[in-house]
C-alpha cells in the first residue's frame, strides 16, 4: 500500500481475510508473534507515535476498558514505528497494561495496509494510518477500522466484539 492513501472504514465488516503473521519485539521484552494469540480474540491498534495527544487519549481509553476486553477473553496490542525505549515511558507514565509492538521498519504496518501517504498542512509524508483490526481464534481478520476518530472508538469495538461473541 506504499504510497497510497487509505480507505477509510468505519467498523465495517472485513472480507474475511487471513491476518498477516508477525514477529515484533514487544514491550515486555519478549518476542510477539500473532500465533501467540491463536485460541482467543485480538485487537491490534495501529497508531502514529507514543505520548501524542490523539495517541494518548487512544492508549488511554484502551487501557479504561481493559477489563471488559478481558472479561471477554480478547487481548489487546498496539503497534507503533516507536523504539521499545519509547514504549517504555509511555506505558509507565500512563499504567498502560497491555504491550506495545515496536515496528520500526513499519513492514507490519504495510502489511496491514496502514502504512500510506498522509499529508498535513500541505505536506505528504509516510506514517501510520491509525487502524484497528479485530483478529478471530483462528487468525482472521472480521473487523477493521482506518482513518480511526478516536471518540467513542474502543466503544466501537467493544460492541462489534459483542456482537461477534455468541
Amino acid at each position: 500500500m506504499a504510497g497510497k492513501t487509505a480507505k477509510s472504514t468505519k467498523g465495517e465488516p472485513a472480507a474475511k481475510r487471513k491476518a498477516p503473521d508477525f514477529t515484533l519485539p514487544a514491550s515486555d521484552g519478549t518476542q510477539v508473534s500473532l500465533k501467540d494469540y491463536r485460541g482467543k480474540k485480538l485487537v491490534i491498534y495501529f497508531y502514529p507515535q507514543d505520548n501524542t495527544p490523539t495517541c494518548t487519549q487512544q492508549a488511554c481509553d484502551f487501557r479504561d476498558y481493559n477489563g471488559k476486553f478481558a472479561k471477554l477473553d480478547v487481548a489487546v496490542i498496539g503497534i507503533s514505528p516507536d523504539e521499545l525505549k519509547a514504549h517504555d515511558k509511555f506505558i509507565e507514565k500512563y499504567e498502560l497494561p497491555f504491550l506495545l509492538l515496536s515496528d520500526t521498519n513499519h513492514k507490519v504496518a504495510e502489511d496491514y495496509g496502514v502504512w500510506a501517504l498522509k499529508k498535513l498542512y500541505g505536506r505528504e509524508y509516510m506514517g501510520i494510518v491509525r487502524s484497528t483490526f479485530v483478529i478471530d481464534e483462528k487468525g482472521f481478520i472480521v473487523k477493521e477500522w482506518t482513518k480511526v476518530r478516536i471518540k467513542n472508538h474502543v466503544q466501537s469495538v467493544l460492541d462489534a466484539i459483542e456482537e461477534l461473541t455468541p
